[in-house]
């Protein structure tokens, strides 16, 4: 991914609002299958890490980008952005810059 590439989903994820919450429990292979769905369904997501949860922000986006084969656009504190792009061309909604 370019830093062009980079930028403008993090233009687009600005406005967003996190729709997953990590908390003490961590990464449960139930909000990985979770995370997996959401980023086919939607391709951008955003994620909040809350005040309970012991492990490192960067650590936990590094993670869960391996295990959904998603790119992690952003940590920013306890905010988490991933992308992946849609399998089916039909189903996308974001088209990055060149």
């Amino acid at each position: 991914m370019t830093s062009k590439q980079r930028a403008y989903l993090k233009g687009l994820a600005m406005t967003m609002d996190p729709i997953f919450q990590i908390g003490k429990s961590s990464l449960t292979p139930e909000l990985t299958a979770a995370v997996a769905e959401a980023l086919e369904a939607r391709e951008l997501i955003k994620l909040n890490i809350l005040k309970n949860c012991v492990d490192d922000g960067n650590e936990l986006a590094a993670v869960l980008a391996e295990r959904t084969h998603a790119q992690v656009v952003q940590v920013i504190g306890k905010k988490i952005v991933l992308y992946k792009e849609a399998k089916d061309e039909k189903k996308r909604k974001i088209v990055l810059p060149k």
